[in-house]
């Protein structure tokens, strides 16, 4: 395990920040861009996964930090169902809703293998130890799978 002394380090954070990106993208280049509603809620919850672990992470115990990924897992639930309504809408295709899913799926199962370890270590969180830095699990492997993007 690695000891992590910035958000920026996890590999969920890290996973999450590039669905985020992917969002983004999708947004400026699909017809989601026309879709100011759908396309403002999909962009506001891809954030709010990478912004929750951040400030759940920067609070310093790991009950704080255990309630701040729960907040992430709720945006990346939200964000898979508009997903949804992006496909209905015909914002996405099949392969690119597909794509996208299965990211946010990792997510989704990198968030909650975190949880887990939270909630069975022993380390209380930053704010109650003299030393730096907080151990980060394996999260079972979840090593996000990279596709070619050929456009």
């Amino acid at each position: 395990m690695a000891t992590i002394q910035r958000f920026e380090d996890l590999k969920v954070w890290q996973q999450a920040r590039a669905v985020a990106k992917h969002i983004y993208v999708l947004t400026k280049t699909t017809s989601l861009s026309s879709d100011y509603e759908l396309r403002n809620q999909i962009s506001r919850s891809s954030g709010s996964v990478m912004d929750n672990i951040a400030e759940g992470f920067g609070r310093g115990s790991r009950t704080e930090f255990i309630q701040f990924l729960g907040y992430s897992l709720g945006s990346n639930d939200e964000m898979k169902s508009q997903l949804y309504r992006s496909l209905d809408r015909n914002h996405l295709d099949q392969h690119q809703f597909d794509e996208l899913y299965q990211q946010v799926d990792v997510v989704t199962k990198m968030i909650v293998a975190f949880i887990h370890y939270l909630k069975r270590t022993e380390h209380r969180g930053l704010k109650y130890n003299t030393t730096v830095g907080v151990e980060e699990p394996n999260l079972v492997n979840y090593e996000p799978q990279t596709t070619n993007h050929e456009q």
